[in-house]
């Protein structure tokens, strides 16, 4: 079998997350345009079955050539503890960016003219200024969800991103309960529909700073206002995924790994 070489690795990883965000932005746009049906015929669940299907779709391309990481977080946690190359790790991250902020370019591509009219909306990343920014920080949502401070949001980040690790990790452990046939990529999926479904409250579950900074670079360019103001950017869909992703791996392997059967 042909050894994979680095340059495909990136190249599936740029393609991956491409992928992601692409479908996982397209819900969000979907949801916030609502160009079919009535707003309230779109809601939350909505958001989060269409990052699901974004990535089982992802994780089913690529994950034959880079394994799929296409999270920051994910490739971290895997330099961590399970032996990624560290020399692999920025220009994997590099990949991962640069595949987000394409896939940011082709939800504007389908949704251009609704962007537009709307007045070029957050579709592209988290935290204040989303289009479900007045649920998650206060506005008219605050009486019914309240309000969620930036810490709050940070430490949403960290324990979503530990579950999506935790679950990503089970499903690739053959010593735990294995997952059949080629079923991984769909129960990945699951799992962030689990997060979503869960956790996703407080700040939106970027769970992973490339699905975070590559689309809201891209959003700034094309003329969505604020999205780097304050510090939100960089503390909640940045660091939160970044430490939430060290801490699942880290108690995976405290907590699970030394428990498990030995392999035969």
């Amino acid at each position: 079998m042909k050894k994979q070489s680095l340059t495909g690795e990136l190249l599936a990883e740029i393609f991956g997350t491409f992928i992601l965000i692409l479908l996982g932005d397209g819900v969000v746009a979907n949801v916030g345009l609502a160009p079919r049906l009535a707003a309230p015929a779109y809601n939350w669940n909505t958001i989060t079955f269409g990052w699901a299907m974004a990535v089982m779709v992802a994780v089913y391309v690529a994950g034959g050539v880079s394994g799929a990481h296409i999270n920051p977080a994910v490739t971290l946690a895997l330099a961590v503890k399970r032996g990624f190359s560290w020399a692999k790790v920025i220009p994997y991250w590099i990949a991962q960016i640069v595949g987000a902020f394409l896939g940011a370019l082709g939800v504007y591509l389908v949704y251009m003219n609704g962007l537009q009219a709307a007045g070029m909306p957050n579709v592209w990343c988290t935290g204040p200024g989303s289009v479900f920014g007045q649920a998650f920080w206060g506005g008219a949502g605050a009486a019914a969800t309240g309000t969620y401070s930036l810490i709050n949001a940070f430490i949403a980040e960290i324990f979503g991103t530990a579950v999506l690790l935790w679950g990503v990790l089970a499903v690739g452990d053959k010593r735990n309960l294995g997952v059949g046939a080629n079923l991984g990529p769909l129960l990945v999926g699951l799992v962030v529909l689990g997060v979503g479904l869960t956790l996703g409250g407080p700040s939106g579950y970027a769970i992973n700073p490339a699905r975070d900074f590559g689309p809201r670079l891209f959003g700034a360019i094309v003329g969505t206002k604020g999205l780097f103001d304050g510090a939100y950017w960089i503390v909640a869909p940045i660091l939160g995924p970044l430490i939430g992703g060290v801490i699942g791996v880290l108690l995976y392997d405290w907590l699970i790994t030394p428990f498990l059967p030995k392999e035969g």
